[in-house]
């Protein structure tokens, strides 16, 4: 069930929610929309659903004109943030509710329901509470039964709206891999609000990232991460590290030191922003070219790599990620003077606050 999204536009009084907003959803693909807060990515979610219209442009849905459908004609399940479960009804009758509200002629029989759920409850791995009450479950567990009863009426589209958001850290990391596992096994076309890098880049196939209600880029998560299409979207996936540089006759300079860019900007400014992700410093024993010279002010050697914090010449705060083989070969310690230089290209964009 494909969706196609055609210059979208939403206001909201004076504030644009959405500013030309195109977009093409493949059948049985899930798309992350990932965003700050206001970007405007559950705005889109909701329109999708039929829940806000669009003051312009198109969607349609499977080839029809979503202005022709109503929100349950669309054949939409949704899964939000908070459950939203019924709690006076048992797991059970929350998964079958929505097909025991069927209008007559479309509703499964008695027997049909029962099959259809304990299906559900199989595939959501709960076969066992299903006659337990939502107060009786764990949130991880209460996020799997909403998802369960959005995919009893079998919807055409699945749109979660910041599922996992009210979980911590590490039922949200095992609810990310058993809901990729789960849309490879159910196969139907998902789109999933998040403002988690980390959650859009594992569950994803495709990733559309939204700021002030425009798409920055669209991609795969090997795409969008490692070929950024612009200042934003690098900044916004991950760390960073950003160093103010000059740029004299086409050199771009961190201080003293000149990298090796090439600059194709607009307007040949005289300042720059250059951007490296932590994992793409190395740190030396011996000035080498590019190399900026650093004290290391903190190191933290707890997880799979080890996290250092320096402070250059210029006064640059610099993180760096190194394998913890890297930091014993340097036997590094705190107070220590030494230099850094990027692994390959870094990232450069205009800066016009200098």
């Amino acid at each position: 069930m494909s969706i196609e999204i055609k210059n979208i536009v939403k206001r909201f009084g004076d504030f644009t929610a959405l500013n030309n907003v195109s977009l093409t959803v493949k059948d049985g693909e899930l798309i992350a929309l990932l965003g700050p807060s206001g970007s405007g990515k559950t705005t889109l979610l909701r329109i999708i659903g039929g829940i806000e219209f669009q003051d312009a442009g198109d969607i349609t849905i499977d080839g029809v004109n979503s202005m022709e459908l109503n929100a349950r004609n669309r054949r939409v399940g949704f899964v939000f943030q908070h459950y939203a479960l019924f709690r006076h009804m048992t797991v059970f009758e929350n998964i079958a509710f929505g097909l025991k509200v069927r209008p007559k002629s479309t509703r499964p029989a008695p027997a049909q329901i029962k099959e259809k759920v304990f299906t559900l409850l199989k595939l959501i791995q709960l076969e066992r509470l299903a006659e337990r009450y939502p107060h009786q479950l764990s949130g991880g567990q209460k996020q799997r039964v909403a998802l369960a009863r959005a995919l009893a009426v079998e919807p055409r589209v699945l749109l979660l709206d910041e599922p996992f958001g009210s979980l911590d850290a590490k039922v949200r990391r095992d609810l990310r891999q058993w809901l990729r596992r789960l849309h490879k096994e159910v196969q139907v076309t998902s789109v999933f609000v998040t403002h988690d890098q980390e959650e859009a880049l594992e569950v994803a196939d495709r990733v559309v990232i939204i700021n002030e209600g425009q798409i920055q880029q669209i991609g795969t998560p090997n795409e969008v991460y490692h070929k950024p299409a612009n200042a934003f979207v690098y900044n916004f996936l991950g760390n960073v590290n950003l160093f103010h540089s000059r740029i004299e006759d086409g050199k771009v300079f961190l201080g003293d030191t000149s990298l090796d860019l090439k600059t194709e900007m607009k307007e040949d400014p005289k300042a720059g922003v250059v951007y490296v992700r932590p994992h793409l410093l190395e740190i030396r024993r011996e000035a080498a070219p590019q190399s900026i010279r650093a004290q290391i002010n903190a190191i933290n050697a707890a997880g799979p790599l080890v996290k250092c914090e320096l402070l250059s010449d210029a006064q640059d705060v610099i993180q760096v990620e190194i394998s913890h083989e890297r930091f014993r070969e340097l036997v590094l310690k705190k107070n220590e003077i030494v230099f850094v230089s990027p692994k390959n290209m870094p990232f450069l964009s205009e800066d016009y606050s200098i």
